[in-house]
């Protein structure tokens, strides 16, 4: 029996969930998809930012290698405190007011850093810029999976990130043009910041005109405004569709606000995906931003110049993008643990093919495929995180999940760098395969199946 069926049997009337879950997706839905996946561009783009031109900061201001560490370190411990904090937030006070804290601490800082006469400031500014885009990502995927029909959530949001992910070749591209030049006396790596800065500011103004998620007013008993944003999307969903797959609006549905802790999360019912998202959060980010952080690190080893490794890492990242494309149309077709899974040991594989190429060919080959690999599983990672917890609690036990991430990401240069100046990009990605085979093990054995399943769930 079919749940709306199931519901006119019962005399029930469909929960705000229900009707968003039901509709079709709509012009609303899509320009909501647009304006996300454009905020994560630059969440992409500041992610990888001091990674691509660390060779470069590191030839500016002379850093010793605890400097250069604690570069590549503070925006991840930025991004560690703004997930945890701005996560509340959008629980507490709304997924669209987070929005607009969160781009503005970013944009505005991420300015600051580009007039830095230091290190001190640079590392100050990007702890700060990095507490606004923590929770970007946690956020994101909170807001697409409380609007989005389940049917196509997966799809969507891989689309949104498809747009996200232009952001990693578009980092590397724009430094390698910009990089050796000097326009208006400014060092080409500070008008990267500018850039980023600027972008996001733009953001911030297409964010202000964002719904709020009707899923999060309903839980906080605000249900007038709830129906009243779901009521016209049904509109608009008759009148692009002719009717088809349309509910009719019901009268608001009568129910208090849901208040609850993070201590959630250690409830029997909720224990096992927990211990399951904290293990995959910890340490997916060690396959992710390992290589985003240090590939120009691992090729300097290898011998190639700064502008010449900047090169192949910005035809590497082309790869994140197309990944993310890729995995659209399998993404609503394909149980979501078994891609996070298949995805997970293929990035292990590509790895240690990169750190093992001994020709320019090879290591943009293999760079490549690893980039496209790495982003089929992190666009499906995104909707997995984003659908193991009910709305209440989603964004701050989801922020919660991506923390962990930010601190793993943090540590990052703290402890492959050494390995990786101590005993080559081979030892260094034999540590990354084995973290991507204890998340293939614990997704495998402690995940759930969420493709096509409602979001409201306990």
């Amino acid at each position: 029996m079919s749940q709306q069926t199931a519901l006119r049997s019962t005399g029930a009337s469909p929960t705000i969930g229900q009707r968003l879950d039901r509709m079709p997706v709509t012009p609303t839905h899509r320009t909501l998809t647009a304006v996300i996946g454009v905020g994560l561009l630059f969440d992409t783009f500041e992610n990888n930012l001091s990674g691509t031109i660390s060779k470069v900061l590191q030839q500016d201001f002379a850093f010793n290698g605890t400097t250069l560490k604690l570069v590549l370190a503070s925006a991840f411990i930025g991004q560690f405190v703004g997930s945890l904090v701005l996560g509340r937030v959008a629980d507490r006070f709304g997924r669209r007011r987070a929005f607009l804290i969160n781009l503005a601490l970013y944009s505005g800082f991420s300015l600051l850093g580009a007039f830095s006469p230091n290190a001190a400031w640079l590392i100050v500014t990007r702890f700060i810029a990095g507490v606004g885009i923590g929770a970007e990502q946690s956020l994101s995927d909170c807001y697409l999976a409380d609007v989005l029909p389940a049917r196509a959530r997966g799809r969507y949001t891989a689309w949104a990130y498809t747009l996200a992910f232009c952001g990693v070749p578009a980092v590397g591209f724009a430094a390698l043009w910009l990089v050796p030049l000097t326009p208006l006396g400014f060092a080409g790596w500070r008008w990267l910041f500018v850039l980023g800065a600027l972008g996001s500011a733009i953001v911030w103004a297409l964010r202000r005109k964002l719904i709020e998620s009707p899923r999060w007013l309903a839980s906080q008993g605000r249900t007038r405004e709830a129906e009243e944003i779901v009521a016209r999307m049904e509109a608009e969903a008759r009148a692009t569709a002719g009717g088809a797959g349309a509910g009719e609006a019901q009268a608001p549905e009568q129910a208090g606000p849901r208040r609850a802790g993070l201590r959630v999360v250690f409830q029997a019912r909720f224990r096992r995906r927990t211990a399951m998202l904290w293990l995959f959060a910890t340490l997916s980010a060690v396959g992710y931003y390992g290589f985003g952080a240090l590939a120009p690190q691992a090729l300097a080893s290898k011998g190639y110049g700064v502008v010449t490794g900047i090169g192949f890492t910005a035809v590497s990242f082309i790869g994140y993008p197309i990944g993310s494309l890729l995995s659209v149309p399998i993404m609503d077709r394909v149980e979501r643990k078994w891609l996070v899974s298949l995805s997970a040991a293929a990035m292990a594989l590509c790895g240690l093919g990169f750190a093992h190429a001994g020709s320019a060919a090879r290591v943009v080959c293999f760079g490549v495929l690893y980039t496209l690999v790495s982003n089929v599983f992190s666009t499906v990672s995104h909707v997995y995180l984003a659908e193991q917890y009910p709305t209440h609690i989603r964004a701050a036990a989801t922020g919660l999940a991506y923390s962990l991430s930010k601190l793993s990401a943090a540590a990052l240069p703290f402890i492959l760098l050494p390995v990786l100046q101590k005993q080559g990009p081979g030892a260094m990605f034999t540590i990354i395969a084995a973290a991507m085979a204890v998340v293939v093990a614990s997704v495998a054995v402690l995940g759930g199946r969420t493709t096509g399943v409602s979001v409201d769930r306990d």
